[in-house]
């Protein structure tokens, strides 16, 4: 695969995608704008987009890469995600609309107090500038190594690359283009895929219905894991438990996502954009794991040494661009893109929305539309592009897997304390002791991680996605106990419609 052609690709995708910045915000890119898209997106192009996001370039590679190791056995993490979705839609998004939220953490101050509030912000923007530029690092890995060293091009520039590109076409419409982009993006991930199997079982000489057959009659394709609860990742009931309580943490409680759902007129529209996402996110996942099979099956069938690969996630990157033809190549590396950059753009976003609503205070401004503020906002906008650099070159400083992996790790251990945050909140009439929740929030992942080495050293219980359960419930319990039965502090939260 030529570096000059798959850098001509590149350009071309992303000069699309600043013509549609350009057409979305030429209007308006004021703050309503940028924040909610002035509440007037439609929910099937938004549920349609939002697949984009939800599934990262990490999860393009590393779910068909997991499928040698685990066989189908994420699938049980997804039906628990969706279940998690189904109860974002029926518990949490009424809750949101209720309460007219631009940033979904200003419910912890109307619930909780100050402190609770600040706090549940800063775990987002500490997890979340973390985990996307961990995301995004995985895969400038793969640009770099398959196109900017051919011109010999440092790894930090190819970076200022990336991140320029994604400010020049986020910092004035804000959501309401991420929206139209993560439409398109979605678009040719899911093309991506569809060709992705279609290519590879053309090598493989199969047609459709062999294709199926092959997948399903091969030694990939257990899906459901009964056995071993206590000493395996892999069960059934770790997995199906931790997907609903991951996704309800890392989706419901995160502003990114949440984003999109506020940007609907009413919140029928908001439960119909979810609950149509759910079933699509289902679907697709079948499909990366489908893809996982067939990649195992073409290196088995064409002696490719997998034992000599870093890792299962280069497998993917390397079929198509090393032994796929040039077309193949160039429909992975769309799909790897979409992925990635929808992933990124959205998280900027949010990160933007949720500094200038819940610390610089935009919606309790007397005109959050103020054009002062507006540059506030692209100056916010800046420097969080800014901080995700310093964030990869720390990670590429490292450059060690286990390191960067167990940084990722730890961030997860974050989302917990919301999940105790947001559960304390919604099923107790009781006040916290607000001064006391930053420490408490501090001191759960602590407790968490010694509740797991114990488990493991003492009954031999191996603690998987369900981790973030225990952290939350941890949390919420020690909330309940420093708590008191008095009346909770309630604030009017102004809207930007």
């Amino acid at each position: 695969m030529s570096p000059i052609t798959l850098l001509s690709f590149l350009l071309i995708y992303f000069g699309i995608l600043i013509a549609i910045a350009y057409l979305t915000s030429r209007k308006s890119s004021d703050n309503a704008t940028f924040f909610i898209a002035n509440k007037n997106s439609k929910w099937y192009v938004v549920a349609f987009g939002m697949i984009g996001t939800a599934l990262s370039g990490v999860t393009f590679i590393s779910v068909p890469g997991a499928v040698g190791n685990g066989s189908f056995g994420y699938f049980q993490f997804v039906l628990g995600n969706a279940v998690g979705f189904i109860i974002i839609a029926l518990v949490l998004l009424p809750l949101y609309y209720r309460m007219h939220l631009v940033s979904i953490y200003a419910y912890l101050e109307h619930r909780l107090g100050y402190y609770s509030y600040k706090t549940g912000a800063m775990i987002f923007l500490i997890s979340r500038t973390i985990s996307s530029a961990f995301r995004l690092y995985l895969v400038a890995i793969v640009l770099q190594r398959f196109i900017f060293d051919a011109w010999n091009i440092p790894f930090a520039l190819t970076i200022v690359i990336c991140l320029m590109l994604i400010w020049v076409y986020t910092h004035k419409g804000g959501l309401k283009t991420i929206i139209i982009t993560d439409l398109l993006q979605t678009f040719f991930l899911l093309l991506s895929v569809v060709l992705s199997i279609y290519f590879i079982a053309d090598s493989l000489d199969l047609n459709l219905i062999q294709t199926i057959e092959t997948v399903k009659t091969s030694s990939y394709s257990k899906m459901f894991f009964w056995e071993d609860f206590m000493g395996s990742k892999a069960n059934f009931w770790k997995q199906f438990l931790g997907g609903i309580f991951v996704t309800i943490a890392m989706t419901g409680l995160d502003q990114d996502l949440m984003q999109k759902n506020l940007s609907m007129k009413t919140i029928g529209e908001a439960k119909k954009n979810m609950l149509t996402f759910t079933t699509i996110f289902i679907f697709i996942n079948l499909f990366f794991l489908s893809v996982g099979a067939l990649l195992y099956i073409y290196a088995s069938n064409n002696h490719i040494d997998i034992a000599s690969l870093k890792t299962p996630d280069h497998l993917y990157p390397e079929i198509a661009l090393n032994h796929l033809a040039v077309v193949p190549g160039i429909i992975f590396m769309l799909g790897l893109t979409a992925a990635t950059f929808a992933t990124t753009d959205s998280a900027l976003t949010a990160l933007t929305t949720s500094f200038c609503v819940d610390f610089l205070n935009f919606n309790k401004k007397i005109d959050p539309n103020d054009p002062a503020l507006v540059k506030t906002r692209n100056k916010v906008h800046f420097i969080f592009s800014l901080l995700m650099l310093g964030v990869i070159l720390i990670f590429r400083l490292i450059n060690n897997d286990s390191v960067v992996i167990a940084i990722f790790v730890a961030a997860g251990y974050t989302y917990g304390p919301l999940l105790g945050l947001f559960g304390f909140g919604m099923f107790t009439k009781r006040a916290v002791t607000d001064k006391l929740v930053p420490y408490i929030c501090l001191i759960s992942p602590f407790l968490c991680y010694g509740v797991d080495y114990w488990l493991k050293n003492s009954i031999g219980y191996i603690v998987g996605f369900e981790l973030i359960l225990i952290n939350g419930f941890l949390t919420f319990l020690m909330l309940l106990i420093t708590s008191k039965n008095n009346k909770v502090n309630k604030e009017e939260v102004q809207d930007f419609s």
